[in-house]
């Protein structure tokens, strides 16, 4: 097993036979990966961690994903959307506390039109214009991405959740399609996005083939960012009493990833602080170089439920902050004040 993590260190490509037999064995080299990607990210990142400021706009959504707490048909989920004054409040506070990325992560909510997040955009850009903007808004035509691109956002986050097609049609309703997910992701690629793909890790139905696939994906389309957490259940969904994903899985696909793609922006995500206590610090002994601390209103945060247990709903973003300074420079990791590029 060590010889084919060996390989991908150095080729930064395996087959799908070969990512298949390290999922299956990965109990057997996980520590071993995890030693090689720290090491290459601190190649090419030091230390660093990067810090986005992430503000949660809207519980709203047109979509019914199975896994997901804001689903449209959840008569339970508490709906709420942010104002532009109110996404532009949590910007100054952000910028204030020395956050230099925004995100706007929402359910696929129409109230926001094209024009409506275009002025958003326009209106941080101008207001912050050492700022990036990342969106996280789901599915859009092509022409959406472009009037987006053009009102100055620079990055977009759209998980393709997985890359085996009859596996995404069971996390889906058939109103969506994993085809339309793939257009989307090459439209914000050509449009000049840092585009950012990613996964759920032990979703409902998910094999070792799976994860090998979503692997020759990311292998092939070379994504700027990769985001990576473990599937927690919602109650309220029909994956509600389902297995949630480990940490352990979690960390080892975090360390294939940065094997594969040494320069790319890994989250360490709140999903694995939910499982586990210590799992953004993990996430970062792993390969993981990005955190991303919430912006949003405390009145709203128990509101975004994707999934259950959310950590970090009550604490103030300085408080946030302050916690995650510590915990990362527990691992000899330490967090930067910048906008925090792709490296080419």
């Amino acid at each position: 097993m060590k010889k084919l993590i060996d390989k991908l260190e150095k080729e930064h490509f395996l087959s799908k036979n070969e990512y298949v037999c390290l999922i299956e064995n990965f109990e057997n080299v996980r520590e071993y990966a995890a030693k090689k990607a720290r090491t290459i990210c601190e190649r090419v990142y030091g230390r660093d961690i990067y810090i986005r400021g992430l503000i949660e706009i809207s519980s709203f959504c047109r979509n019914d994903c199975i896994y997901c707490g804001i689903r449209r048909s959840n008569k339970n989920a508490q709906r709420y959307r942010l104002s532009k004054e109110e996404i532009l409040e949590c910007c100054d506070i952000g910028y204030n506390l020395g956050f230099r990325t925004f995100v706007l992560q929402g359910g696929e909510d129409k109230f926001y039109t094209d024009e409506i997040i275009a002025d958003i955009v326009r209106s941080i850009k101008k207001k912050y214009a050492d700022c990036a903007v990342t969106l996280s808004l789901g599915e859009f035509p092509t022409e959406s991405y472009a009037l987006f691109k053009k009102a100055g956002a620079d990055r977009y986050l759209l998980r393709h959740e997985t890359a085996e097609k009859a596996h995404y049609e069971k996390l889906h309703p058939k109103e969506m399609s994993f085809e339309n997910r793939m257009r989307c992701l090459r439209d914000l690629k050509n449009l000049g996005y840092q585009v950012g793909c990613g996964m759920m890790i032990g979703s409902p139905y998910q094999t070792a083939e799976s994860l090998a696939e979503d692997m020759m994906f990311i292998q092939s389309f070379k994504p700027h960012m990769i985001g990576m957490g473990p599937f927690i259940p919602q109650h309220d969904t029909p994956f509600g009493n389902e297995k949630g994903g480990s940490v352990e899985m979690t960390l080892f696909m975090i360390s294939l990833v940065r094997l594969a793609l040494p320069n790319a922006l890994i989250p360490a995500t709140t999903a694995l602080g939910t499982l586990d206590p210590l799992g953004r610090e993990k996430g970062a002994e792993a390969g993981a170089n990005v955190t991303m601390p919430n912006l949003s209103p405390v009145s709203v945060r128990k509101k975004y439920a994707l999934y259950d247990n959310k950590i970090c709903t009550g604490e103030e973003a300085a408080e946030c902050l302050g916690c995650l300074m510590n915990r990362f420079g527990k691992v000899d990791r330490q967090i930067v004040f910048s906008r925090g590029d792709y490296k080419k």
